[in-house]
């Protein structure tokens, strides 16, 4: 058994709102602190996720990218004796000139992605798209990002772009470098909910785990999900693509927060106005399982057991942060 190793990774969310990018890193400083680099290096970690992001790269063209920020960093972390997790798009649709939505976005995506490959083709490890599931709903479902859907079309169009640009992506990547490595990152929250709300918790319960099952070609017509699919814009044609054409990750990241498992429940009045939403059917209240939930929450040692159970792939916890006191990070990393 290969010893546990440290990873770890800077919040590089690049999101598109209307026609504003809201650019993290730049208003963390990370942007302008190489010195950021030496101080993940001092903590022992050996692999650090980081950004080439699509749209600050290639920002108005293919054509015409910008190499100067990643030059120096990526080079600077190979020097430190870290290996870097190059991610190209996280929480992003996209430059302008593309959409999680628009017909050509695998393709556009992977021709990016092999020109990452080409200039750092020394690159082994790859989280092309960062939690597409969860950037597919905050983008087409619940309309908080670009291009701001709020229905179950929108909201598969965008997940199964960013699947079928992944697959690609890595194609194009591995044709640079045929050993590279596709570390797949997804948020695996559990919901639970009350009685009344069985049904959507089971649905909710089953669509955590639909990117990884796409990306593993497992969604057949027997999935429990595949007649949704079809019923929300996909094409039994792409979904026979993706079945046939799988591109499994060597590495599955679970992105797991103490706020990640949810809780469900249709008494409103129970909770505040900004936790309440629905399903078109029933009106309930979405909020944090480790604030309601009698039981608390699933916690890290059941999630990793669940994901290798079901996909016999190594995993890792690739995003845990707490924003908390050193004593109580510690505890939460034990849960």
């Amino acid at each position: 058994m290969k010893p546990l190793a440290l990873w770890g990774g800077v919040e590089c969310t690049v999101n598109r709102v209307g026609h504003r990018y809201f650019d993290q890193s730049g208003w963390s400083g990370h942007t302008s602190r190489v010195a950021d680099l030496h101080r993940f290096a001092d903590l022992g970690i050996t692999s650090l996720r980081y950004p080439v992001l699509w749209e600050q790269i290639a920002p108005h063209s293919l054509t015409a990218m910008n190499w100067e920020w990643p030059d120096a960093r990526l080079q600077r972390i190979r020097a430190l004796g870290m290996a870097p997790i190059v991610g190209l798009l996280h929480h992003g649709s996209g430059p302008r000139y593309t959409s999680l939505i628009d017909e050509k976005f695998p393709e556009t995506f992977a021709q990016y992605a092999r020109a990452v490959a080409e200039r750092y083709p020394w690159v082994t490890d790859w989280t092309p798209v960062n939690e597409p599931l969860t950037t597919a709903r905050f983008s087409g479902l619940y309309g908080h990002w670009y291009p701001h859907g709020r229905d179950n079309p929108t909201f598969i169009r965008a997940l199964l772009n960013q699947v079928r640009g992944t697959a690609l992506a890595m194609r194009e990547i591995r044709v640079v470098n045929p050993a590279a490595r596709l570390i797949q990152t997804e948020d695996l929250g559990r919901p639970s909910g009350t009685s009344r709300l069985r049904r959507q918790v089971g649905l909710e319960r089953q669509r955590r785990w639909l990117s990884w099952d796409l990306l593993t070609g497992r969604v057949d017509p027997q999935h429990p999900l595949y007649e949704f699919l079809l019923e929300s814009g996909a094409s039994e044609a792409e979904l026979a693509v993706l079945l046939e054409e799988p591109c499994p990750p060597d590495v599955l990241g679970i992105n797991y927060y103490l706020t990640s498992d949810r809780w469900l429940d249709e008494r409103l009045d129970t909770y505040p106005a900004w936790s309440h939403g629905g399903n078109g059917s029933i009106a309930y209240a979405d909020v944090e399982a480790v604030r309601a939930r009698r039981h608390g929450i699933v916690g890290h040692e059941q999630h990793l057991m669940d994901t290798w159970r079901r996909y016999g792939i190594p995993v890792a916890l690739t995003e845990v942060h707490l924003g908390c006191t050193r004593e109580e990070q510690m505890r939460w990393l034990v849960t």
